[in-house]
């Protein structure tokens, strides 16, 4: 593993990355439209939380409210577990919590805090800014209304992941992976992906050529339930 794990300082590291995505409670938006009638983000049949190896470490001796993912806690799991078993990298673990009405904000892990956006790394590997994992469009009100994401949780996104990178660089080979799958995604479809970029202002990004072409938040698209 790159770097030295004891540099970390998951408490730090949470409270530095605290904000709200919004300056509302998304999960009230999204809730309504899931069968268990939970934040999609909070249902672990929809969304499979990861932990880093030490952040697990820190959470199993600080609080009760996670334990391993069994893979097989829902009728219907997101998807095969020995899949998404095999597809998760060495250096984080799958994990299940006991649902958001007993969750305990302070000890949410890192994935929780991002959701539904990960760092969007260039093909020449530099972090730049954050765009969503479109596999939610359809179940997460905030990938519709990103002009309500905050400048504070954006400012603390960039800083958390910053030294992220700086401590683990096989974390920022797993991200810069997840970037040529979603160009790869939109060049499919012939469409440009919005990012959320580190200088504060909004772009839509080409797949193809990776050109930034900036655009108003609020002149994004938006997605079926929530494009009122």
């Amino acid at each position: 593993m790159a770097g030295n794990d004891t540099e970390l300082d998951f408490r730090k590291l949470y409270d530095g990355f605290h904000s709200p995505v919004t300056g509302i409670d998304c999960g009230l938006k999204c809730a309504p439209h899931n069968p268990s009638r939970k934040p999609f983000c909070c249902d672990i049949c929809h969304a499979v939380p990861v932990a880093y190896r030490p952040e697990w470490d820190y959470l199993r001796e600080h609080t009760r409210l996670w334990h391993k993912w069994r893979g097989n806690e829902c009728p219907e799991e997101p998807c095969n577990p020995m899949e998404l078993l095999n597809q998760t990298p060495y250096h984080l673990f799958l994990l299940a919590c006991k649902g958001p009405a007993f969750c305990e904000r302070e000890y949410r892990a890192v994935s929780c805090r991002q959701f539904p956006f990960f760092p969007y790394i260039t093909s020449d590997f530099r972090f730049i800014g954050m765009t969503y994992d479109w596999d939610f469009t359809g179940k997460c009100w905030v990938i519709s209304h990103l002009e309500q994401v905050t400048s504070a949780y954006r400012q603390e996104f960039v800083r958390t992941f910053d030294r992220l990178f700086s401590t683990w660089l096989e974390d920022l080979d797993s991200y810069a992976l997840l970037s040529t799958e979603t160009r790869d995604h939109y060049a499919a479809l012939n469409r440009r992906f919005p990012l959320l970029h580190r200088n504060g202002r909004n772009y839509l990004v080409s797949p193809k050529t990776e050109k930034l072409t900036s655009v108003k938040a609020n002149a994004l698209k938006k997605f079926s339930p929530f494009n009122e």
